[in-house]
């Protein structure tokens, strides 16, 4: 690992990404298998009002821009935080953030699969020290490399477990503030069938729970890089309905799922589409479609 790692820092980030662009190349020439063919399901599902021509370039179009994020991940993983902070080139109403985090009551910030995501941990980490859940990736080799990097910077990371929860709300009820990805599917008994875009869908209730109990400010975060290539934008959203406090966790969690639809459709090629996020449903629309 410590010769990629390696690799990873010498090599430009504009040579990276010309890498990535020709292996979503080789992905875009097997529509009925792997990444594009779970983007195609899920863009079908999250927008069945779009033309076929325009649902096959949306979805062509983000196993690109997931290709892309996976190696600027790696490449920031690589790099010293410096060096991502150095990305960011634009904050899209800082306010938000800035505001937040003076909540008394703490700030809990919603970052789902959107745009590349791991470029911005460093450039939030200077506002605090933030509790982030941490789940542990499949490759060895691979979580050890990722877990290195995030442990460099203030976060304190706590595990995907009762241990991990109380930690969360310990933060916020110090005033503090945590970081969520929404966007995960939970087991059973950590979540609910509610909307996401139209499609009954399993939905972690853990970012309601906690909205519910601690009233804190909810804050959405993306990242996404720049048409020019140079550095990244970032985009701080007022989550701001009430009903993403209501007691009725049902409730609660469509109105979550909204806010993330209205962040994943600024830019919705960036979303990580080849993820099954619709899985677990009461009925299996990944089997239909690849028996269909």
């Amino acid at each position: 690992m410590s010769f990629y790692v390696s690799l990873l820092r010498i090599l430009p980030l504009a040579f990276l990404r010309s890498i990535a662009k020709v292996a979503a190349y080789f992905i875009n020439q097997n529509p009925n298998k792997s990444m594009l063919w779970k983007t195609r399901v899920n863009i079908g599902l999250a927008y069945p009002e779009l033309s076929q021509e325009q649902k096959e370039r949306l979805a062509r179009e983000s196993v690109t821009k997931q290709c892309l994020s996976y190696v600027e991940s790696g490449k920031c993983w690589a790099m010293p935080p410096e060096w991502s902070i150095e990305q960011i080139h634009t904050v899209h109403h800082l306010k938000v953030l800035t505001d937040a985090l003076n909540n008394p009551k703490g700030a809990l910030i919603i970052t789902p699969h959107l745009g590349t995501w791991e470029m911005m941990n460093a450039w939030v980490n200077q506002y605090g020290t933030p509790t982030i859940m941490y789940k542990p990736m499949k490759d060895s080799g691979f979580n050890a490399f990722a877990l290195h990097a995030r442990q460099r910077l203030n976060a304190t990371l706590v595990p995907t477990d009762a241990n991990g929860v109380k930690a969360l709300f310990k933060n916020l009820k110090q005033g503090g503030f945590s970081v969520i990805l929404p966007d995960h599917v939970p087991q059973p008994s950590g979540g609910v069938i509610v909307p996401f875009f139209g499609i009954p869908c399993l939905t972690s209730t853990l970012a309601s729970k906690m909205a519910q109990k601690t009233q804190c400010r909810l804050v959405g975060l993306s990242c996404f890089r720049r048409e020019d290539g140079e550095g990244f934008d970032v985009y701080c959203d007022d989550l701001n309905d009430p009903q993403l406090y209501d007691r009725d966790i049902e409730i609660a969690t469509t109105a979550l799922n909204k806010a993330v639809e209205n962040m994943i459709n600024r830019f919705p090629t960036e979303y990580m589409w080849g993820y099954k996020r619709f899985k677990n449903n009461t009925d299996d629309l990944y089997l239909k479609s690849y028996s269909s």
